[in-house]
């Protein structure tokens, strides 16, 4: 009796997944773990730009390469974005070309990829993160240094302009619906498969939590704007305390936060150490200032967490707004965390969320399916 043919597929990661710390190497992460679960032979390749190989990740692909990222700054005057100019190989090409297995490139960032004239008979899908010159804009908006502000402002350009090369891609796999739309209207076969997650049962622990919760990565700038709102705005006058967890707070942040002893940073936690924080809050509060892709600490929140406080922005056409307290001013926002710390998260709203988050647009299993779908049309 033959035995069955194992599908396998290239996927070109813009980093190491590994630690699984932020919300782009948990999406791709999850993905590999997925895709493994359903039998796929993975060719994982990795650029490499301060982070150590990493082990685990041989006992889900069959081949794990890296490749060196040429961040040196003559990278900023090329006609490419900078975070694809710095993306280019000419081993990993070779690489590609052994074999004609489908192509998964994670984000515009390994798009060079679209354009070797060598790969053009491929499938070749992307893995949209972002719409990326939009994400780019939204830093400049909220970066202090003039230099990092004019360096997002000339890669948002940079990017709008090369976006077109997804029109070479046999698909699009945009992580939310607003970038489906977005990207629908541009480009063909563009397919909603939601973040890939390390939580697949909604478990939330019972009573009440003694704090809320603020988490991310505190070195974008984006929520380095969040923090500081909470901090001045929502908590300033609140009898709560509030945790702040994250990595590389700006010194701004780091003194605002000294100045409210009801605010506390908690630093250089790793993931199962803010999944537990998650756990313990009695409510996560997650605002954003920018609607892009879908944010992977707010389906953490949901899956573990108790009440979750949001504004519009975070939840904007996600299929998770029922799921949330959305509240949008810094009023409303005050108010609603009062209500919270008055009685325990109720069972109806965790039902709620089994029913929401369990269901085929929000499971890691339904969406590795789809994404082969894609792969192998």
């Amino acid at each position: 009796m033959q035995r069955p043919v194992t599908p396998e597929v290239h996927i070109v990661a813009f980093d190491i997944p590994v630690p699984v710390n932020y919300g782009g190497a948990i999406d791709i992460f999850h993905k590999i773990k997925a895709l493994h679960a359903l039998g796929v032979g993975v060719h994982l390749h990795c650029f490499q730009y301060g982070r150590e190989s990493a082990p685990e990740l041989e006992t889900l692909c069959l081949s794990v390469s890296y490749y060196h990222r040429d961040i040196s700054k003559t990278n900023l005057f090329n006609r490419r974005p900078y975070i694809v100019a710095t993306r280019t190989n000419e081993t990993l090409t070779r690489r590609l070309l052994q074999d004609d297995f489908p192509i998964l490139l994670e984000g515009l960032h390994t798009c060079y990829y679209l354009e070797e004239p060598r790969l053009r008979k491929r499938v070749r899908v992307v893995r949209t993160h972002n719409i990326e010159h939009e994400y780019y804009g939204g830093l400049a908006k909220v970066e202090h240094n003039i230099f990092k502000r004019y360096y997002f402002l000339n890669e948002a350009a940079k990017l709008r302009r090369y976006e077109r090369v997804l029109h070479l891609a046999s698909g699009i796999a945009a992580i939310s619906t607003n970038d489906q739309e977005y990207f629908s209207q541009k480009y063909r076969n563009v397919q909603t498969i939601t973040a890939f997650h390390p939580q697949e049962a909604v478990e939330i622990l019972p009573g009440m939590g003694s704090y809320a919760l603020y988490h991310a990565s505190l070195d974008v700038g984006e929520n380095n704007e969040a923090a500081l709102f909470l901090t001045r705005q929502v908590f300033n006058d609140l009898d709560l305390p509030l945790i702040i967890a994250g990595n590389k707070p700006s010194r701004e942040l780091r003194e605002t936060v000294a100045q409210y002893p009801n605010v506390e940073l908690r630093l250089g936690l790793d993931s199962e150490g803010i999944a537990a924080l998650v756990r313990e809050a009695q409510v996560n509060i997650l605002p954003t200032f920018q609607a892009t892709g879908i944010k992977l600490k707010l389906l953490l929140a949901l899956h573990i967490g108790r009440f979750c406080l949001v504004n519009t922005p975070m939840v904007c056409h996600t299929g998770l707004e029922e799921l949330c307290i959305i509240r949008d001013t810094v009023e409303e926002m005050k108010r609603a965390v009062k209500e919270c710390f008055e009685h325990e998260f109720p069972q109806e709203e965790m039902e709620r969320r089994r029913a929401v988050l369990t269901s085929n647009g929000f499971s890691n299993a339904h969406n590795a399916k789809a994404l082969m779908g894609m792969l192998f049309p």
